[in-house]
């Protein structure tokens, strides 16, 4: 299933994605369900089984999900005879990031060999973990905003996965159990501000700078996080391309090693690392400017891409 959170008539709203590009309303395709069936308090019944908001929703954890898949064929299959318009055309709505307001946003640094080697560091022995946070988020239909603070606007690709439910301490074997989906990031960093310190906060988590999307492939649908393409590419001329597998410390690892130092919650997260080809890194450097498309392409998962816009400080 193909979780998505887009904007219709002002309002954002979850949906899931089905064929022929259509988007099918989760919350009011559950009421249409219940009504269906002569229940009463429907409206109110779905509101808490299979809320509009993906962190709600997530909550819920495996019943949500399958009342929401349930609700989302009911309405396929029966489109004509609803007071609501359930389904839309992904032409007549916005996507937005999946993910509005994760509590959370992890990134982990220095998680892919060739990257590794390019910025002449060793090996790490544990993962480099920093944070951006959630006046980053921007959706795949959005613009990011280059701000003039800096001309050394960067890209990196990312394989991200959404936590599913509460985890703490967990063991590889079962880490995948807490994985929600999986989507597309770009850690957009502004490099010079990012390396003026020790620190990496300051350069990674300008407003904008967390391109997300465009859905979230559920877990039950992409089983295995390994060994999946990734590839980046500026104006169509490729800049990074690896694979999942050449991950230092992979998925189950990163779950393992995160839950043990704090709990994960419904909705957070992770930024999984990005491989070698960062524009900081090339011989000459070679930084985004305005009017450039990024874009970013993930086995199974899809695409994410976005445009860079010049932006005053009013943005």
């Amino acid at each position: 299933m193909k979780l998505v959170t887009f904007s219709y008539e002002g309002f954002k709203r979850i949906g899931a994605l089905y064929p022929n590009d259509e988007i099918v309303d989760l919350n009011y395709a559950y009421q249409a369900f219940l009504e269906s069936e002569g229940k009463l308090r429907s409206e109110q019944i779905a509101n808490a089984y299979v809320p509009a908001t993906m962190v709600d929703f997530l909550q819920g954890g495996k019943e949500s999900l399958d009342i929401a898949k349930k609700a989302a064929d009911y309405a396929i299959g029966n489109r004509d005879s609803f007071r609501h318009k359930l389904i839309h055309a992904v032409r007549d709505i916005k996507l937005e990031a999946p993910v509005q307001n994760p509590g959370k946003i992890i990134c982990v640094g220095q998680n892919y060999r060739e990257h590794i080697a390019e910025m002449g560091r060793e090996l790490p022995l544990f993962p480099v973990v920093f944070a951006k946070f959630t006046n980053a988020v921007i959706g795949p239909q959005d613009d990011i905003p280059f701000f003039p603070i800096s001309e050394q606007l960067d890209y990196e690709a990312e394989f991200a996965f959404v936590v599913g439910k509460r985890t703490r301490q967990v063991p590889q074997e079962d880490a995948l159990d807490y994985v929600a989906g999986y989507t597309i990031a770009n850690d957009v960093t502004y490099r010079d501000i990012q390396r003026r310190t020790i620190e990496w906060l300051q350069g990674k988590t300008v407003e904008g700078s967390a391109p997300m999307g465009p859905w979230i492939v559920t877990s039950d649908e992409l089983t295995d996080p390994t060994g999946l393409n990734v590839r980046l590419t500026v104006n169509g001329e490729e800049r990074q391309n690896t694979n999942t597998s050449n991950f230092v410390f992979d998925v189950k690892y990163l779950i393992e090693f995160l839950s043990n130092l704090m709990t994960l919650e419904p909705g957070d997260i992770v930024l999984t690392g990005t491989p070698g080809g960062v524009g900081f890194a090339r011989s000459p450097q070679v930084f985004l400017k305005d009017g450039d498309v990024v874009k970013i392409e993930i086995d199974k998962i899809g695409y994410l891409e976005n445009r860079v816009r010049r932006a005053g400080e009013e943005y």
